[in-house]
């Protein structure tokens, strides 16, 4: 019983003791949740399979992120010992085919959770086989694995529509018939990641919105072919969305922010960076509609004025709730916007890279009402740089962390 409560280290350790601790130790009751990543990473396939054979159908839970030596053969010892696995995180292991999916729909129709982020030999045929053999799959991250296709995420939601998150990130061959799928399958989707899927359209996103109303967390960044309409769908048939994520989606406008504000209530985190036609009217928008904001980030929108910042330093979110505001290379910002968020007790982090019009100064005001806050900034050297040897050295600006 008392083991029970050690983590993977201590269990070591204490298994050196004696045997007497050594049975006790390595009991499979012990081994219910490993983690590998803070222990050891490069462990040989031998490891694995020595593992599953200790802990057999006790374990729960394996993490053998960036784990780069384990391969096929290991992770199939592990599935035929270690049928009642839940969560599995494979990200990192590059050894990893097609082979392990379809060890793991054979034995391990109990699982739930599959990280196979980084993984690129997996291709459709793993897909396919989650689909037949892990109809419980509840969450599964396939990002930068770019040889699935829209065939493979077809398989894949007909045979597990309880899925909650999907992350697609990098998988550069999916096209909004992949969405169409998933929007047409997957009600239960809460959290959604598509960011540099470049073929992306609006098409394929409102198909989601329609389909999926439970939506909560979409990032959509580096997809810059869609327009105002994702922010008309999303505010129509996504009441709850939490988070948003569409940096350099230069397509979008005040007018598509202004009816997802006007009807998504609970956001909390927004990344509008290099979305830059938006001005201060969407921070009017957020300032009214959205309670909730937690952290914004506006880098690189050139048209914020400090009159935006007044209005989300007066706004809902603004004494208990706005964390983290990043504001770089917002050029129209002055250390004006700095005495407005002097109200923000909560606010934790400000970036301000490449502001030139605000100074050490405003930043020691705004510190002097929120002395736990990181300002991170930087200023041009004061002194032009010396020239050596008769040509002139390269200096970049001075970096401070307030």
């Amino acid at each position: 019983r008392i083991f029970s409560f050690l983590d993977v280290v201590t269990l070591c350790r204490c298994a050196q003791v004696s045997r007497a601790w050594n049975v006790l130790a390595l009991d499979g009751s012990n081994w219910q949740r490993i983690d590998l990543f803070d222990f050891q990473t490069d462990i040989e396939g031998r490891v694995v399979e020595n593992i599953s054979k200790r802990c057999g159908g006790f374990l729960r839970k394996l993490s053998l992120r960036g784990c780069l030596g384990v391969g096929d053969n290991a992770l199939r010892t592990f599935a035929q010992n270690c049928r009642n696995i839940e969560v599995l995180n494979l990200n990192g292991c590059t050894k990893i085919t097609d082979a392990t999916c379809t060890s793991l729909s054979k034995f391990c129709s109990k699982l739930r959770h599959l990280d196979l982020a980084s993984c690129t030999s997996i291709t459709n045929l793993s897909l396919k086989a989650l689909s037949e053999g892990c109809p419980l799959l509840e969450q599964l991250i396939i990002s930068w694995c770019d040889q699935v296709t829209k065939d493979g995420i077809q398989a894949l939601v007909r045979g597990c529509g309880g899925l909650r998150a999907l992350s697609l990130k990098g998988c550069t061959q999916l096209e909004d018939e992949a969405l169409k799928f998933i929007g047409a399958h997957c009600p239960e989707l809460v959290t959604l990641n598509l960011q540099t899927c470049l073929q992306i359209t609006d098409d394929g996103l409102i198909t989601i919105c329609r389909g999926c109303h439970k939506l909560q967390s979409l990032c959509a960044s580096g997809c810059s072919n869609i327009t105002d309409a994702i922010l008309n769908a999303l505010g129509q048939n996504c009441p709850r969305l939490r988070i948003l994520e569409v940096a350099r989606c230069s397509q979008l406008t005040d007018v598509g922010f202004t009816t997802l504000a006007r009807n998504c209530h609970e956001l909390e985190k927004m990344d509008l960076e290099e979305c830059v036609q938006i001005t201060d009217s969407t921070l009017i928008q957020l300032s009214i509609h959205c309670p909730r904001l937690q952290v914004l980030s506006l880098s690189h929108c050139e048209l914020i004025t400090d009159d935006g910042i007044r209005h989300l330093g007066n706004g809902a979110c603004a004494h208990d709730r706005l964390e983290v505001i990043e504001l770089d290379n917002c050029p129209l910002i002055t250390d004006a916007s700095l005495e407005h968020l002097k109200s923000c007790h909560s606010l934790e982090r400000i970036e301000l890279y490449d502001c030139q019009q605000i100074t050490r100064a405003g930043i020691k005001r705004l510190r002097t009402h929120l002395p736990s806050i990181k300002v991170h900034a930087y200023f041009a050297p004061v002194t032009p740089p010396p020239s050596v040897g008769g040509s002139r050295q390269r200096f970049c600006r001075c970096c401070i962390i307030l």
